[in-house]
């Protein structure tokens, strides 16, 4: 909303990964930008409780972050659009500030005097604006659509393309109209013109863009359309983007499954809920706030327990000596793959329960155990945001990228989404994936995929020498990127819906060994689908689909140059892998279809002895 006036809806996951804080929302009529969290009614927003999220989001922006948060939305959507209830939302400002008269090609500022705004409660998504009294309309309302031009830089800034200084040249007095025209058939950018009334001075948009750009824009002025502020020591050179590209605005993500960290069920969903029993000073209380939980159904579970035991529960917590209260590990993954390879994984847990299952017995030598995850929940937290250039993969938080602020100072919460599925986890066997690593020609695509690393690291100014996960990783994600286009096939759900979870640490490592893969979906009902993940996990459909999935993988359509790519050549990360034959959603991929090779997986046109399934398909 604008001020109090509504103007559309978004999915609220769409709120971390798509329009954000500081991210622009191209609406049908006008183009509004999401204000900082600082800017949003606490009040309304949910909080989760992730411990070990929370604790990673202290790491990365600060221990004064106290809360991860739901953001605001309508429960009821037959709400009275004239109720306070109507006006509950995520705040917006209208951005850029100049808008265009379809008309008359006017190019002025929305609050000039020129424009007026035109509400319509009942479909805000219609909401306009329009130029008053339009000469060429007969001095009718006529509507005014944003300027589709801005000024970003790699440091996160966003600001209104510089009209006047572009059209003038430079700074300049002249403070006539402006028009904004287009002439030929086509849009292509020399079509696009730019003019003054008053002095005449006109200039084409093509000089808008690359290098004749720095003889025409001015120096980037610091500024943060989402949370009203100008930094003044941005040195970095400001580009011309248009409004809805897809460089304008790159989430920086952080996530974690909700695990139980104890054995004590009680202890966990005390943890789980401390919200509701921070302020508990006695067994009275106590069963009064169990009773209410009971009743709104709020926390999975607690109905299963009398208050006393709860109550007790609640002093362990707060005095520290109950079971798995400090939660230090540094590790997102770790926890996640104890919980996942126990003996005996949880399958009661309100957010997890899980199910062993046999290994496909066409591949009981190369895996060692697999688990069906029949519920599971994931949130996902929104540490910051990059403009132009993606941020780039992070590596234990040593290489954190250089992120814009969600507030206007340091934040005392963090939006965050939660997601429930269901899912797949493999194990592989340890001891075939050591034997497999120790080959020479394994070796040999080690260090080519290391190299393209490097280089591509080195080409961005970034240090070359971290951030590589090691082939471990490459065989496991590249095996997790296969599977996912056959379950797509397979189970209905779409290749975008389905996710990627990989476990990968050598025996050095702290926490490992570790290899794994889980995939999931966050829409966890199978009805309307042809299986559901769960089904296909089971070893009888399971078998086939691996079969399947590596015999696609063997030829690519892009073969023989997507077999023969060598990352070191052309300082790319990923090797023998396309869109025609292992790519994804970059949704679903942890790296962004960074570290693939079929090559690891199963044998291609290019070598055949570097594979790690050698078997008969």
């Amino acid at each position: 909303m604008s001020g109090k006036i509504p103007v559309g809806e978004v999915r609220p996951s769409q709120l971390l990964w798509t329009y954000g804080p500081g991210a622009l929302i191209d609406m049908p009529n006008l183009s509004v930008v999401t204000m900082g969290v600082d800017s949003w009614e606490e009040a309304r927003c949910q909080p989760i409780d992730e411990s070990r999220l929370l604790a990673a989001v202290r790491r990365a922006l600060g221990p004064q972050v106290q809360r991860l948060m739901v953001p605001p939305v309508i429960q009821d959507e037959r709400v009275d659009p004239f109720s306070p209830e109507a006006k509950i939302g995520v705040p917006v400002r209208p951005f850029p500030r100049w808008l265009r008269c379809v008309k008359c090609q006017l190019l002025a500022e929305f609050d000039s005097g020129l424009f007026d705004i035109k509400e319509n409660p009942y479909r805000p998504e219609w909401t306009r604006f329009v130029h008053k009294n339009c000469g060429k309309a007969g001095g009718k309302d006529v509507d005014a659509v944003p300027a589709r031009f801005l000024l970003a830089c790699r440091n996160g800034h966003l600001d209104d393309f510089p009209w006047n200084w572009f059209v003038h040249g430079g700074p300049s007095e002249c403070k006539g109209t402006l028009r904004f025209y287009e002439v030929g058939a086509s849009l292509q950018t020399e079509n696009l013109w730019v003019a003054c009334d008053t002095c005449g001075a006109k200039r084409s948009m093509v000089y808008a863009f690359g290098e004749r750009a720095k003889e025409y824009l001015p120096a980037c002025r610091g500024r943060h359309p989402h949370l009203g502020r100008f930094d003044h020591d941005c040195d970095a050179d400001p580009r011309a983007v248009l409004l809805g590209a897809t460089n304008s605005w790159f989430p920086v993500t952080i996530s974690a499954l909700a695990i139980p960290l104890g054995k004590d069920p009680v202890m966990q969903l005390v943890r789980d809920g401390w919200e509701y029993f921070s302020d508990v000073e006695s067994v009275e209380e106590t069963k009064i706030v169990v009773k209410t939980l009971k009743k709104t159904n709020a926390l999975m579970g607690i109905a299963e327990y009398e208050a006393e035991e709860i109550w007790e529960a609640i002093q362990d917590y707060r005095e520290g000596t109950g079971e798995g209260v400090d939660v230090t590990e540094t590790d997102m993954k770790v926890p996640e793959w104890e919980v996942l390879t126990s003996e005996t994984p949880p399958n009661d847990w309100p957010h997890f329960m899980s199910r062993r299952v046999d290994s496909p017995k066409p591949f009981s030598e190369y895996f060692h155990s697999v688990v069906l995850i029949e519920r599971l929940r994931e949130v996902n937290a929104l540490l910051g945001f990059t403009r132009v250039e993606a941020p780039e993969e992070m590596q234990d938080g040593a290489d954190r990228p250089s992120m814009a602020p969600l507030s206007d100072g340091s934040p005392e919460w963090i939006p965050v989404s939660e997601v429930h599925g269901e899912g797949v986890f493999i194990r592989f066997d340890e001891k075939k994936i050591s034997t497999w690593m120790t080959r020479d020609i394994v070796k040999e695509r080690d260090v080519s995929m290391k190299r393209g690393h490097e280089g591509w690291r080195t080409a961005r100014g970034l240090d070359p020498k971290i951030g590589y996960p090691g082939v471990r990783y490459a065989l496991l994600h590249t095996f997790a990127h296969l599977l996912i286009r056959e379950f797509a096939l397979e189970c209905g759900y779409n290749a975008a819906s389905i996710r990627e979870r990989i476990y990968a640490l050598d025996p050095k490592d702290d926490g490992g060994p570790m290899a794994g893969v889980l995939l999931y979906t966050a829409a966890a009902d199978s009805d309307g689908t042809l299986g559901g993940l769960v089904e296909l996990g089971k070893p009888e459909s399971l078998g086939p689909i691996i079969e399947q999935a590596l015999k696609r993988a063997r030829v690519c359509s892009s073969d023989p140059l997507c077999s023969e790519h060598m990352p070191e050549k052309d300082r790319s990360l990923h090797a023998a892998s396309c869109h025609s034959c292992s790519f994804v959603s970059e949704t679903s991929c942890e790296k962004g279809n960074r570290y693939l090779d079929r090559t690891l997986v199963v044998p291609t046109l290019k070598h055949s002895d570097a594979a790690f399934f050698m078997v008969d398909l």
